[in-house]
């Protein structure tokens, strides 16, 4: 079958793959530059930042499958067991940035980034036509929607489906990122990340001691409640305000380049409690659908993909 996946994020991607693997032809729509949503990782001069999601865990036997394949492949390694205290729970990262894990799982499937879905409308024979803002039309027997919950509403309006009014008004919290550049090594305790440090600050991460970069480089992420009370601040001013929340993790450290980084659709507040929401051959997936976490998306994904195999064949 025909299948159109809106959104690479993880979600997606795992769902792309999965119908891949099925047999099924898939194509991947994404407005991003690169695939891999919040499984972000950049560069500024010569350092490397993770300035999304800063690691994962496992907890489900089905994610841990999919997991132990990627370290094989030398895609995912182990950061640590813990931040203030080990817990013996181990922390994931991909061994060269968390975008490497999208990589590896977009290397196999027809994903198309710079592209914006413009509208989603139902055939009258089921069937699915998904128009892009350059105005090309995707057929598809089955549609999978793995965006942010009000953009996938904004998307299916024109589709006239039935979505429950308890998935509409999912609201997500927002968070504002600091990415700096340091002349030497930060006042961040190993093994490299910080949790809630303050009532400003979510995480801090310092990306040459998690070993994605090769020089100091901080990434900070503020609280969803600093994030919504600060997020319409004039630029300049909030730059230079995260700067000043960035000092207690400096010691004698300069910040010699820095870059302002604003997730919208960050957390979502009350996730759906199953893994994905259907309509026949349309299925609604992500990190809103099952928790906010990397293997909540994951497994949302997985299990778009198993749904639709299964209502297709």
């Amino acid at each position: 079958m025909r299948v159109v996946v809106i959104g690479a994020g993880l979600a997606g991607l795992m769902a792309a793959q999965q119908l891949h693997d099925y047999g099924h032809e898939v194509v991947v729509l994404d407005k991003g530059k690169s695939p891999g949503g919040r499984l972000a990782t950049r560069r500024i001069g010569h350092a490397t930042f993770d300035h999304g999601a800063q690691f994962f865990t496992v907890r489900e036997a089905e994610f841990e499958h999919h997991v132990q394949q990627w370290i094989q492949a030398g895609v995912v390694r182990e950061w640590c067991k813990g931040f203030s205290a080990e817990d013996g729970h181990p922390r994931y990262i991909g061994t060269h940035g968390m975008s490497g894990v999208a990589k590896h799982l977009a290397k196999d499937v027809d994903v198309r980034c710079n592209t914006f879905v413009f509208e989603v409308s139902r055939n009258e024979d089921t069937s699915w036509s998904t128009k892009i803002d350059d105005g090309t039309v995707f057929q598809s027997d089955a549609l999978v929607v793995t965006c942010p919950l009000p953009q996938a509403y904004s998307l299916l309006i024109t589709a006239h489906v039935d979505i429950p009014e308890a998935l509409l008004k999912c609201e997500y919290d927002r968070t504002i990122g600091l990415l700096a550049v340091l002349d030497i090594e930060s006042a961040v305790p190993a093994p490299g990340g910080v949790q809630n440090p303050n009532e400003s600050l979510q995480f801090v991460a310092d990306n040459c001691m998690k070993g994605i970069s090769h020089i100091p480089a901080l990434t900070l992420h503020f609280s969803p409640a600093f994030s919504e009370q600060h997020w319409d601040v004039e630029p300049h001013a909030l730059h230079q305000l995260l700067i000043h929340h960035a000092q207690p993790f400096l010691r004698d450290a300069r910040i010699v380049e820095s870059q302002v980084k604003k997730w919208r659709f960050a957390t979502p507040r009350t996730p759906w409690l199953e893994r994905i929401w259907q309509h026949e051959s349309l299925v609604i997936a992500g990190d809103a659908m099952s928790g906010p976490k990397v293997e909540g998306a994951a497994l949302s994904g997985l299990a778009a993909a198993n749904a639709l195999s299964e209502s297709l064949n």
